[in-house]
C-alpha cells in the first residue's frame, strides 16, 4: 500500500478484462503494456497448443493436461476452466506477489473465468469489453481465420450467449473499431478512479 497526499491510501488492485472472444482482449493489453505504465500483467496457464508468434512465459503459460492437473491438485491456481476442450487458469502465486509489491494486477480473462473471480475475490473490478452490435463481433470472429467452420460456428454461438452477461460486471467499455487508444484510456481511467475513491477495494487472497 503507497501513502499519498493527505495519507488517502493507494491500495493496489485487481483488474479483470474479460468479454467475448473477438472484442479485443489482447489487443488492449498490448496497448496497455506498451505505454509501459506500472501494472503487473498476469500470465494465464493453459493446455491448448501455441497460435504463430505466441512465446511461453509472455502469452500463455503453455502446459500439457498432466501438468495442469498437478497444479490443481496442489491448489496453485486462482481459477481455472474449460473452454472449447482445454483448460485455462491463473497461476495464484504471481498475483499475490505482484499485490505485495504494490502493483496494480490486470488479467485478462473469459466471462466465465471473470464470475470465478468474483466469487473468490469479491474486491476484483471487472472490466467487460464489447463490440459495437453482435454484427460486429460475428464480423471480427470470421476475419481472424484461426478457426474451422464449425469452430467458428461454436464461438459466435458463445459470444453472443456473453454479451448477455454485461450486467455481472462493474463497467463496460467498447472497443470500436479503429478506436483501440480510446478502449485503452477509458480503462486507465477506470483503475485511476478507483484509486481516487474514499472507500477503496481491499484485495486478500
Amino acid at each position: 500500500m503507497a501513502e499519498t497526499l493527505f495519507n488517502h491510501p493507494r491500495y493496489p488492485l485487481l483488474v479483470v478484462i474479460s468479454g467475448p472472444s473477438g472484442v479485443g482482449k489482447d489487443a488492449a493489453l498490448e496497448r496497455l503494456k506498451e505505454r509501459h505504465l506500472p501494472f503487473h500483467f498476469v500470465v494465464t496457464a493453459t493446455t491448448r497448443a501455441p497460435r504463430p508468434g505466441e512465446v511461453y512465459g509472455e502469452d500463455y503459460f503453455f502446459l500439457s493436461k498432466d501438468q495442469f492437473a498437478e497444479m490443481i491438485e496442489e491448489d496453485e491456481l486462482l481459477e481455472y476452466a474449460v473452454v472449447y476442450d482445454d483448460f485455462k487458469g491463473v497461476p495464484k502465486q504471481q498475483v499475490r506477489d505482484a499485490l505485495n509489491s504494490g502493483k496494480d494486477v490486470l488479467m485478462r480473462l473469459d466471462v466465465q473465468g471473470a464470475a470465478t473471480i468474483r466469487n473468490v475475490v469479491p474486491g476484483a473490478i471487472t472490466i467487460f469489453m464489447s463490440t459495437v452490435s453482435e454484427a460486429e463481433l460475428a464480423e471480427r470472429l470470421s476475419m481472424r481465420n484461426t478457426e474451422t467452420a464449425e469452430s467458428l460456428k461454436l464461438r459466435i454461438a458463445t459470444a453472443r450467449k456473453e454479451l448477455l452477461r454485461l450486467k455481472e460486471f462493474d463497467y463496460c467499455v467498447v472497443n470500436r473499431q479503429g478506436e483501440l487508444d480510446e478502449t485503452v484510456d477509458k480503462i486507465i481511467a477506470i483503475i485511476e478512479a478507483e484509486h481516487c475513491r474514499t472507500h477503496q477495494r481491499q484485495i486478500s487472497l
